[in-house]
């Protein structure tokens, strides 16, 4: 049997919330605050928005794909300085039939 550490909150005209703890990069943290201040909306408010989208369109939306890319950009090194521009060769040669 799992132990799930989960508390319910009564909204009103919402029903019953689930409370659920996660963990967040600072940097995502730190959005979320920004957004949440822009928005005058709070940061679980957003947080429902986004989960609710990502269910709906089973997919993140194209500016949360940017932002996860930009995460590994620059975090690798190659001594091969034309990867951008032959990276189907290097691929073939990698992994080729």
């Amino acid at each position: 049997m799992c132990n799930h550490n989960v508390d319910y909150v009564i909204m009103l005209n919402v029903g019953f919330m689930v409370r659920i703890q996660i963990q967040l990069t600072e940097e995502q943290a730190k959005k979320l605050r920004e957004l949440s201040a822009a928005t005058r909306e709070s940061v679980a408010e957003l947080i429902r928005k986004a989960v609710d989208q990502f269910i709906i369109t089973e997919k993140p939306d194209r500016s949360a794909l940017y932002r996860q890319a930009e995460l590994v950009v620059g975090k690798y090194n190659c001594d091969t300085g034309d990867v951008s521009i032959d990276h189907d060769r290097y691929l073939e040669e990698a992994f080729g039939p």
